[in-house]
């Protein structure tokens, strides 16, 4: 029996939007690239929308002018699905409030909290600070007024507030109705594995 080779995918693996996003990350131009790789502005401009595949030694003398590994450009990005369904469900303390982590418990960069709050929940009636350096509420549905030392804001469905989180505040749902919320907290101050 003969062994059935796998064939070639037709498409093609697109490596020009990581070309891309590596040139544009280091505040280079096409034309500097082109300048120090030896290669043509217009060929470099069609890599990167993958119209053209380059050779091997073009490619890794490409990575070598943007200090980009070859493998990199081949590497699966790391993609973690959570569901609303399987979301872990935590308290960070608030009242008449069932939160959600939506973002992956082991991902420190970023922290993504969905809050469903029953009519009147709140924060607690003093200030609190998190220890983040960005807190970012987004109001799906109803309404939520944030509490800070000197003034109030109050956010409507589509609004959202950026505010730094280690800022004293505190939040407090309509009296009238439950409202949705997320809150995006940068980077993570709780991993969620306790």
């Amino acid at each position: 029996m003969r062994p059935i080779h796998p064939s070639a995918d037709a498409v093609g693996t697109p490596i020009g939007a990581k070309l891309r996003s590596s040139r544009i990350a280091q505040n280079l131009t096409l034309a500097q690239v082109a300048e120090s790789s030896g290669l043509s502005k217009g060929f470099l401009s069609r890599v990167e929308r993958d119209e053209t595949s380059p050779s091997v030694a073009t490619l890794v003398q490409l990575c070598q002018v943007l200090s980009l590994p070859v493998g990199a450009l081949f590497a699966e990005p790391e993609v973690q699905k959570v569901t609303r369904a399987d979301a872990p469900n935590i308290n960070l303390g608030g009242v008449g409030v069932a939160e959600l982590l939506m973002s992956p418990r082991g991902e420190s960069r970023v922290q993504l909290i969905r809050s469903s709050l029953e009519a009147g929940a709140h924060g607690g009636h003093d200030l609190y600070t998190v220890n983040c350096d960005v807190e970012i509420l987004h109001v799906i549905s109803g309404a939520v007024t944030v509490r800070f030392a000197d003034r109030s804001v109050r956010l409507e469905a589509g609004d959202a507030v950026t505010f730094p989180g280690r800022e004293p505040h505190t939040w407090h749902a309509d009296d009238n109705e439950p409202a949705e919320v997320c809150w995006v907290l940068s980077p993570a101050p709780w991993s969620g594995s306790a």
